[in-house]
């Protein structure tokens, strides 16, 4: 008996041929190698994980809240508490059959101003100054007189406003005085400029109030940051029904963009922030030169889910909803509506990043060929800018039609050679799952191609919630958002938002007709403005 069966014997294994061993070794090699290369590609997609999160935080940090940040809750507070006190004392004054200018002025923030600032006055006169008595005209008897902080850029000036009395010397019954004017705080000391300027600097700038009490006070000028937060929230409440009347428009619109981003809101019973979300909704038909102006609406939701979405659109009569790729979204697409579901236009915008990180992350010449392959589209789109719907539509059924149907077979045979757990073959299905509404620009000339438009202008709430770090409570946010929309609507429309917000309180404060609220919209106003009060 040869050594090997011996041997087997007293081992008591079983003997099997050379070749069946062989292959049961194979097997058991196969069997390792594959759970070497699952452990490699796991290895391989943590340190795409690691390397993404360094290029995108650039490394852990720590910042150390200052005392003054933990105030930044309490401004939306205090934009609430303005909004209140603008809706009771106009009530008062319905109930009572006076003007607002007759109710009690609040007492914060008052004292002298700075007597180093420009004075700029401005007489007030009655419109007659003749005794109803048919005495004569009458004579002057002393005057009321009001100091308001004013703002022009880069400096402050007391807008001084002299109200003269005129009464009678022959008859001595009759005393006329013109009437004190609107302001958004009655007997306060801002000027709705100066307001204006508040709300833009948060709004706009991302500049929280704290931090623009610290750059008043460089000029001598002391003012905290709970009254700058109820000057804006008074703002905020003669500003609703432009708010209004943007969505007005919007729900008009056939095309629409949809996007969102996190909204931390202060949670006061857990000491800590809880998520909500501000949702953004633009038109934008400038791609097309279309005739609508582009307008975008923020709204606040405390979630993410498609129902918010659905809830913000409700009563909208448009027929393409151009949003990145979140699921949520397709609930959109099951709403039995007269003018039919919503068809979904998806972004090659995000589709794009994906491959961008691709690239950076794993030099991968797959993801490389599918970026060079959406630069051909966008190269497209760049020659049709501003053009008719038509020619656009012409011009992609020429150039870009042939790049797409070329592009999709390319992205499955690629699929079937890499492994399917790798990032590249998730980001590879999620484009053939969203190829449907990735490819709907072909088919209209007022679509996208991406959703950059209400992207750019989503971008500066996030930088504003950055800054802020979070909103003081639910109402706030939503204070947050309407103010942030029109805000971002006079940028769209190339409008100082300054100068309009100005405008605009002072038209509503004297008494612009409701039916007329059209005329007071960001697209309607004047382009130049002076700085005369």
């Amino acid at each position: 008996m040869a050594a090997r069966e011996l041997l087997c014997l007293k081992r008591g294994m079983t003997l099997l041929p050379a070749a069946e061993e062989i292959a049961t070794l194979k097997a058991q090699l196969a069997q390792t190698q594959a759970a070497l290369a699952a452990s490699e590609e796991a290895r391989r997609r943590l340190e795409i994980i690691v390397s993404a999160l360094r290029r995108e935080k650039f490394g852990p940090k720590s910042e150390k809240l200052s005392a003054e940040q933990y105030n930044l809750p309490l401004e939306d507070v205090e934009i609430a508490q303005g909004v209140l006190d603008a809706a009771q004392e106009k009530a008062a004054a319905v109930i009572d059959g006076k003007s607002g200018c007759g109710t009690r002025p609040r007492r914060r923030n008052r004292g002298r101003l700075p007597a180093h600032l420009p004075r700029v006055e401005r007489v007030i006169e009655p419109e007659s100054r003749m005794c109803p008595c048919g005495c004569g005209e009458m004579a002057k008897i002393g005057e009321d007189v009001s100091e308001r902080l004013d703002m022009i850029p880069a400096q402050f000036r007391v807008l001084v406003t002299r109200r003269p009395k005129y009464a009678c010397r022959r008859c001595s019954r009759a005393v006329v005085q013109a009437h004190a004017p609107e302001h958004v705080v009655p007997g306060g000391l801002p000027t709705e400029r100066l307001i204006a300027q508040v709300i833009v600097s948060k709004f706009g700038d991302h500049v929280p109030f704290y931090r623009q009490a610290d750059i008043y006070s460089r000029q001598g000028i002391a003012l905290d940051r709970a009254t700058l937060g109820n000057w804006a929230g008074r703002a905020c409440f003669h500003l609703r029904p432009i708010a209004e009347h943007l969505v007005g428009h919007l729900a008009a619109a056939d095309r629409l963009f949809m996007d969102e981003t996190t909204a931390p809101v202060l949670d006061p019973g857990r000491r800590r922030t809880k998520k909500g979300f501000f949702w953004a909704i633009a038109r934008d038909d400038r791609g097309h030169a279309g005739a609508g102006p582009p307008i975008v609406l923020f709204r606040y939701a405390p979630g993410r889910g498609g129902v918010y979405a659905e809830r913000f659109l409700h009563g909208f009569r448009g027929r393409f909803l151009q949003c990145d790729g979140y699921d949520g979204y397709d609930r959109l697409t099951r709403i039995q509506r007269a003018e039919g579901p919503w068809t979904l236009v998806h972004c090659w915008s995000h589709l794009r990043r994906r491959f961008v990180k691709q690239m950076q992350n794993t030099q991968s010449p797959i993801a490389g060929t599918a970026v060079r392959q959406i630069a051909a589209l966008y190269a497209v789109e760049t020659t049709v800018r501003g053009a008719s719907p038509d020619k656009r539509l012409a011009a992609r059924r020429e150039h870009s039609a042939p790049i797409v149907a070329a592009m999709k077979p390319w992205l499955e045979k690629q699929l079937s050679m890499i492994s399917s757990a790798s990032r590249l073959a998730i980001d590879i299905r999620y484009a053939l799952n969203h190829w449907a509404g990735l490819t709907r620009f072909l088919e209209d000339g007022r679509l996208e191609l991406d959703t950059n438009p209400v992207e750019n202008a989503i971008r500066p709430v996030a930088l504003t919630r950055k800054n802020a770090l979070f909103a003081g409570h639910e109402v706030g946010a939503e204070n947050w958002a309407l103010l942030a929309s029109i805000v971002a609507t006079c940028k769209l429309n190339d409008v100082n938002p300054v100068a309009y917000i100005a405008d605009t309180l002072g038209a509503i404060l004297n008494g612009h007709p409701q039916n007329r609220i059209e005329d007071l919209m960001p697209w309607r106003f004047r382009k130049t403005s002076t700085l005369n009060a």
